[in-house]
This record gives C-alpha cells, structure tokens and sequence, in this order.
C-alpha cells in the first residue's frame, strides 16, 4: 500500500487529503479542513499530523506529499507545488470524470476552468482582486444581517422573491443591505439577493471561458444551496456539487503526489 498527501493552503482555510493507491485503485482516506490562520505551514502540519494519527499511520509511510494554495511558496515540507488551477481539474475530474466546467467560489477568490479530456486545462479565468462575489462577502453580509452564514441556503429556498444588490464594491453593498434593512425590507428577500448577487459574480467568469456540459461547484460557497440554485436560474444547467467541495485542490495535490512516485 502506498500513501499520499495533498496540501491546499488557502488565504482562509487549510485543507488536507490523505489518498492510497493498491495496485488497483486510488481511495482517499480522509481529509481535514482548519481555518488557515496567522502560520499556514504550521496548520498544515498540524492538519496532517493529527491526520495521519487517526488512521495509524506516520510521515515515514507517506511516498510524497504536494502543495498547493495560497500559501503553497511558503511550505518546507513536500516534495513539490503545484497551481491551484491544475490541482482543481485533477481533483475535479477524478469525482466526475466528464467534467468540463469548474465553477469555484473560495474565501477570497473565485474561478471558472474549463477542462477537456483526461482533466486537462483548456482555459480558465479567476477573480482575486475583489472580496466580491467570493466567501468574504457572503461573511461580511451576514454579520450586517446578524444571520449566520449557515443559513444562508436555507433561507434562499423560503422565497419565490429577491431585491437586486446593485453595487459590485463590497463595501458599498454593505451600505445598500443597511439601508434595505432600515426600509423593512424581509431579511429573506435580502439574503437571496445576495446569494444571486455573488452567483452572477461566477456566472459573468463562465461566461468569459465558455460553459459547457458538466457543470461542477467546488469551494466552500458549494456549501451553500442558494448559490448553487441562483447559478442554475442564471446558467440554465443542473449542476453537481462534490461530497465535501472545499477539499478538491488538496485532492488534486495528492494525485499529483501519486504521479510523482
């Protein structure tokens, strides 16, 4: 039995994915996932180590280890690092061998692959300059609502109705959900604006590289059914959202790791 690590060190999270191969196959083991924090090499490790603890396991029986993420430059552990981009088509495509179209919605960025066979990178386009359309400005509107971002979904599919959130600057749409609230108007009907809000964020990126069948969501956004459901209204395709989809670029690192042995 051989043992490999993927590291995905994001600017929010940390994720880790422990997979095995057999001769026959390829299985993850498990994963974790840990705010990133202050020390993104140090939670990794701490990731990993409590990882391989749970399943008996030590550093020694591990053939490679690969990085990726945010923070994957600042690592002094594996073996080698690769770009988020091809970590999520590879992690991607081994969930849904048929993929072509990756819609990922992070803490701070956002991004659309588009992939062809065998999980190779076609084209893709990614939005890192603005907390728009990304996990920070789903947080900072729920702490403006005083509703947990939990929620968020749930409370999407309570209403046929949602208000338009104009302003792309979070920091202006932070105002414009303040005056919303002093309006009267219901909470919910906010929140699903929001939700479309940040769906029409992705949905403008699809655009830009081409969508075609299959539609998959990855990032801890997937999380959240209103979003997912407002980018299905605006695409027009059902699309699929993995097990656990904050985990598919540490996926995607462990295979990697895999083919360097």
């Amino acid at each position: 039995m051989k043992y490999f690590l993927g590291v995905d060190i994001g600017s929010a999270t940390t994720k880790v994915v422990l997979l095995s191969y057999d001769g026959s196959g390829d299985k993850i083991l498990g994963y974790s996932i840990k705010e990133t924090g202050p020390d993104g090499n140090k939670t990794a490790l701490d990731l990993i180590y409590d990882l391989l603890k749970t399943h008996n396991l030590s550093l020694d029986n591990i053939n490679n280890i690969v990085a990726t993420g945010y923070g994957r430059v600042k690592v002094d552990f594996t073996q080698k690092t690769k770009t988020e981009i091809s970590c999520h088509a590879k992690g991607i495509s081994f969930l849904f061998p048929n993929v072509r179209t990756v819609i990922d919605i992070g803490g701070q960025d956002s991004k659309v692959i588009k992939i062809g066979k065998n999980g190779a990178v076609v084209d893709f386009v990614m939005n890192d300059k603005c907390a728009a359309g990304t996990g920070r400005f789903l947080e900072i509107m729920s702490k403006v609502l005083q509703i947990s971002l939990d929620g968020f979904g749930e409370v999407h599919l309570r209403t046929l109705e949602h208000v338009e959130i104009t302003n792309i600057c979070t920091v202006f749409a932070e105002s414009e959900i303040i005056t919303l609230i002093s309006e009267g108007v219901p909470k919910e009907k906010i929140i699903k604006g929001i939700n479309y809000s940040v769906a029409k964020r992705a949905f403008s990126l699809a655009k830009r590289v081409g969508i075609e069948m299959e539609v998959v969501m990855s990032g801890g956004v997937a999380k959240n059914i209103g979003v997912v459901r407002a980018l299905e209204d605006l695409m027009g395709v059902n699309i699929k959202v993995p097990e656990e989809p904050q985990i598919i670029g540490a996926l995607g690192a462990a295979l990697f790791a895999k083919e360097l042995s």
